[in-house]
């Protein structure tokens, strides 16, 4: 893991100086600050260790922004003994390449007792549901938080209020422990999540085993139509969720961009995909509260666990503004799970909304940037073959063309190097021509402005003959999902599909690349792909990864290197500046005001 260097820091001031770029000193005033420490808060259903925190809790607060803003935020890393970053995941930072917050690829990680501000250059027509996560190892577990765009005017569809859904986990290990155990040889960490939290809380059974704590309540109100904002902050869990009483939700956002109306009687989500549903709460309800039952799929043991859908008296919780003014103590009650489970949870389903959305249009037609490239206008198919080897007895390393990508492979962040005018580090289009699309050398994939790309990803078996789910998380821009299917991917024969389906393929930045019902598969057989389709039009150096975090850490991620060189580094990007600022002024004091952490105070008086 890099550690920030002296002789860096003033390397790359000497192109501060050069460029007569401005660096934020102690009178500049961020819209946010996020400070990252290290406690023992007592978890649901494990024992006490330590996590990271975001400004005291995990998950950290929600940050709430309107679209068309540029907003400014500065991370403090206060733990004395981890680098870490933060990626505004689904937020396609193209005007702001240096803040996307991924080690190795767009910056070096944020050193203990430093800062680093970070720039998030938010357009028109990205309101909708994000997440913010470290990006370093595996962080992501407990140092996240929700990240909401909201419209600049008004949202397509008419609701009364909106909650969050915020799915995260807690393992029985340290976040530390468990990546050195990962990254053993032979590997060493055979467990799985604990329990899955809903907005911090959890109560429920893992494995047959009860824990009997105190559940997260969302609190509703008669008749009244709810926008649930469900973010999967999860880092292996895959989970299927459903409320006893009601006759489902209809799905109107997926991923940050709106959908058309779509219902559904259960949700499926996967780490880091997002949806917005429509809620409408019960007019006469029988009783006052019903409970909201989620299960893990694919990963591990089963687990479930429960939250409350609460039509009785307010009851507080994270995420949730407390009443005022509040109610008597006593008509506050400790909700905690049921006896036996009132629903039955189908199993993973494998085709869950695949071909049946449709991208939300403004009037009669979608706007250009909006349309989906046909067949016809790509210009080139990118390869991506994924395979796990080293099982069962040496190290597990996944594969992309046959290289693998960590943390550690590059000396230097790749956008670094571009900007200090290393030109060994530039992909070369003709080896990755001759490569699927990998440059093997940099182990990157480059692609140029004016491009139309058709990504395959496509799985195979591992040398130890299993298979597994994957969800394809996409930086930098969102991608035209083109649908899934067992087996090996043909083009034909799916545009034939897309003819007879009322679905049309929407905007994705995290979607799935099945195994389907191949527990046991030969060695490399390819079983299983996903296709995207996206116009290359803003250059940028971006990661594409897995969002299960033990296959990332484990390689299976890569980078997208969009543009030529002299589109990447053009020097009138305008967060620039607050990337020089990390070797410029973090090399002072990084102290700063208890006070400023109020302003996530503000999100709550806007909901009362």
């Amino acid at each position: 893991m890099h550690v920030l260097q002296t002789l860096f820091q003033l390397a790359f001031g000497s192109i501060v100086a050069a460029r007569g770029l401005q660096v934020h000193d102690s009178s500049f005033v961020p819209d946010a600050v996020l400070v990252i420490t290290e406690g023992a808060p007592k978890q649901p259903c494990v024992p006490a260790k330590n996590i990271l925190l975001v400004n005291g809790t995990s998950p950290g607060p929600e940050l709430r922004f309107k679209e068309g803003q540029t907003i400014w935020i500065r991370v403090h890393n206060d733990v004395h003994n981890q680098n870490l970053t933060i990626h505004w995941h689904g937020l396609t930072q193209a005007a702001a390449p240096f803040s996307d917050g991924t080690p190795a690829a767009s910056q070096w990680p944020i050193p203990p007792n430093h800062y680093f501000d970070y720039e998030l250059a938010v357009p028109q027509g990205v309101a909708g549901t994000y997440f913010y996560h470290s990006h370093v190892g595996l962080q992501a577990i407990s140092c996240t938080g929700p990240l909401v765009i909201e419209d600049y005017r008004h949202p397509p569809y008419r609701y009364d209020d909106e909650k969050h859904i915020f799915l995260t986990e807690v393992f029985p290990n340290t976040e530390e422990e468990i990546e050195e155990a990962l990254l053993a040889v032979p590997m060493a960490y055979e467990k799985d999540q604990s329990m899955i939290l809903i907005n911090g809380k959890a109560g429920g059974t893992d494995n047959g085993v009860l824990c009997n704590e105190s559940l997260p309540v969302i609190n509703v109100q008669r008749g009244k139509k709810y926008r649930f904002r469900i973010i999967a902050g999860t880092g292996l869990s895959f989970d299927i969720f459903a409320i006893e009483g009601h006759d489902g939700f209809d799905v109107i956002e997926a991923d940050g961009a709106y959908t058309e109306k779509l219902h559904t009687s259960f949700m499926q989500v996967a780490p880091g995909q997002r949806f917005s549903v429509l809620f409408q709460a019960l007019h006469n309800p029988a009783k006052n509260y019903y409970y909201l039952q989620l299960e893990n799929r694919e990963f591990g043991d089963v687990t479930r666990t429960y939250a409350i859908i609460n039509y009785g008296d307010p009851a507080p919780g994270l995420f949730e503004p407390t009443p005022n003014p509040p109610p008597p103590k006593s008509s506050i009650t400790e909700f905690y799970p049921p006896s036996t489970p009132p629903l039955v949870l189908p199993p993973m389903d494998y085709h869950f909304l695949e071909y049946q959305l449709r991208p939300y249009r403004k009037g009669k037609h979608l706007a250009k940037s909006e349309r989906m490239p046909t067949a016809k206008e790509v210009t080139r198919r990118v390869n991506i073959t994924v395979q796990l080897t080293g099982p069962p007895d040496g190290e597990f390393v996944y594969l992309e063309n046959n290289y693998t990508w960590n943390e550690d492979f590059p000396k230097k962040p790749y956008l670094v190097t571009l900007y200090e005018n290393d030109v060994s580090q530039f992909p070369s289009m003709e080896r990755a021509i001759a490569n699927d699309g990998l440059d093997p050398v940099t182990r990157t994939y480059p692609m140029q402005i004016g491009e139309v790309i058709e990504v395959v990803i496509q799985n195979s078996g591992s040398t130890g003959g299993g298979m597994e789910s994957h969800p394809w998380h996409f930086h930098g821009a969102h991608v035209f999902d083109m649908g899934a299917g067992d087996g090996i991917y043909d083009c034909n024969a799916n545009e034939k599909k897309w003819a007879a389906q009322k679905g049309k393929p929407v905007k994705r930045d995290t979607v799935m690349l099945y195994r389907y019902e191949h527990p046991q598969v030969p060695t490399g057989h390819l079983a299983g792909w996903r296709t995207v389709r996206l116009r290359i039009t803003e250059p940028g150096v971006w990661m594409v990864h897995c969002h299960i975090l033990p296959h990332m850490i484990w390689g299976m991620q890569t980078v997208f290197v969009m543009g030529s060189y002299s589109d990447v580094i053009t020097a009138d990007r305008p967060d620039v500046e607050g990337y020089l600022n990390y070797g410029g002024s973090v090399m002072g004091n990084a102290t700063h005001e208890p006070e400023v952490v109020s302003f996530f105070t503000a999100w709550a008086d806007n909901q009362k």
